[in-house]
Formats: C-alpha cells, structure tokens, sequence
C-alpha cells in the first residue's frame, strides 16, 4: 500500500494540510521567532536565508504539511513525514515547529495524534528523531508516549536521539483518547 505522505487531517484545534508554496511568508512569521529554534541543532533557521532553503527543502520533501488554528484560522507551524519504509514498517515524524503562543502540549498533542493515527494505517512503528539538545522537543515526543530506543545521527549528521511509539502501544497512549 502507498503511503499517503500530505494527507489533510482535521481535529478540534487543528487542520494539517500539505504545505504550498503560497505559505512561505505566513509560516516565516512564525519561523522568524529565535526561541523556537534555541535548543535546535540549527539555531538560525529564524533568519530569512536559513529559512528559505529549509522551506525549500520541505516543498521537496513530499511530506510537509502545514498547521492551521482552527478557531483562529492562521498558520502556527509546521510538521513533516520522512522515510517511509514499507520494509521496516515504520515512518518518522518531525520538523515539528510551533508558535510559542501555541506551546504547552495542546495543540502539538493533536498534530501527533492526527499524524499518528494516519501513519498507523500504513505502518507498525513511528520514529521521532530529536536533537540531543533539544530538550524542549524530548519532552514534547516523551509526553505523547514516545519511548527513547536509541541515539543516531540526523539527516545533517548530528546526534539526535530516537524515539519510537508503535501501533500496539498506541491504542494505550492517553493522546490516542483526545
């Protein structure tokens, strides 16, 4: 079966559709806020350049998607599918960034949960794969239910932590319940 890498998937708070060329300056705004990208391995994807190549980047990828506030109806980040593997049976989800005023686990718990159960529906196992020094990121995947299994390097070669919740776990997970 082929995996369907920008689904539009809608919840209570928030609408994840796949990422478009016109959402570059709405989703900079958020971006070009520093404290989001603090703890992250590249710490000025805040500046406009750095930006751009990654939202590039993300165009490219096949699996970004963007995250609409419903009530407010304005983009407040940004999430990605990577590496699907039919093989292994596992996808990562990740480039997860939010506005700060959208912090504090609820509307991030409701991206994972969309994302999830949509990846679930193709795969046995969801990765996450953290920088080591993004505490912030660590804590957010742990709180979901993700289960630390291992370190490695990331796609630009830094050491990243990874994360895992599988199919079996996820039906017990609190956030399989919002």
């Amino acid at each position: 079966m082929h995996f369907d890498a920008q689904p539009i998937l809608t919840g209570r708070l928030v609408h994840l559709r796949p990422l478009l060329t016109s959402d570059y300056d709405a989703l900079y705004k958020v971006a070009s806020d520093q404290k989001i990208w603090e703890q992250h391995p590249i710490k000025d994807r805040h500046k406009a350049s750095v930006f751009g190549a990654f939202f590039q980047e993300s165009l490219k990828s096949g699996g970004a998607l963007v995250a609409i506030d419903r009530v407010a109806e304005c983009i407040i980040g940004s999430s990605r599918f990577h590496r699907y593997s039919s093989g292994e049976s596992e996808i990562e989800i990740g480039w997860t960034f939010l506005a700060q005023s959208h912090w504090g686990g609820t509307y991030n718990r409701e991206m994972k949960r969309l994302m999830l159960e949509h990846a679930f529906k193709y795969v046995e196992n969801v990765l996450f794969v953290v920088g080591v020094q993004n505490q912030r990121s660590q804590r957010a995947v742990e709180k979901i239910g993700a289960v630390h299994i291992g370190n490695r390097p990331d796609d630009g070669g830094n050491d990243s932590k990874v994360y895992r919740v599988t199919v079996a776990e996820f039906g017990n997970l609190q956030i399989s319940k919002l």
